[in-house]
């Protein structure tokens, strides 16, 4: 990991769930625990976050850049997760959403996170949007 995840996660711990300083500080973060797509090794990265009723809400952003971020590969090859949110941790299962869905879930993302509203301009490729259920 980065020294900026690692960093943040360690805030994150320290903090309730909640981010006290960096770029992140004051905006909804997880963290995400996924399993290598190829690897099997857990990888674990902090992840702005909405909300979707009991679901929360990720965007594959990756700032806008050409290619997917590492986190949604592992979740699309294994999308049984962790996620730490509020000080609580739990399983859940991740979900690419699509069509109208997918749409309503973005424009709620960017409403609580106006910054994602550049990152499509960034790329050519339609950014995932994920939800994120707690498992039964």
């Amino acid at each position: 990991m980065s020294s900026f995840t690692d960093a943040t996660i360690a805030d994150m711990r320290a903090h309730g769930g909640k981010v006290t300083e960096g770029p992140l500080a004051g905006r909804p973060t997880l963290i995400l625990t996924t399993t290598g797509a190829k690897t099997c090794t857990k990888r674990t990265t902090p992840v702005n976050y909405s909300r979707d009723g009991d679901r929360y809400v990720i965007a594959a952003t990756k700032g806008g850049a050409p290619t997917h971020p590492a986190w949604y590969h592992n979740l699309t090859a294994h999308p049984r997760v962790t996620i730490e949110v509020d000080g609580e941790s739990f399983e859940a299962l991740a979900r690419v959403s699509d069509g109208a869905e997918r749409e309503r879930l973005w424009n709620g993302h960017v409403r609580l996170l106006p910054n994602f509203a550049e990152y499509p301009g960034k790329t050519s490729r339609v950014i995932p949007v994920v939800t994120l259920e707690r498992a039964g």
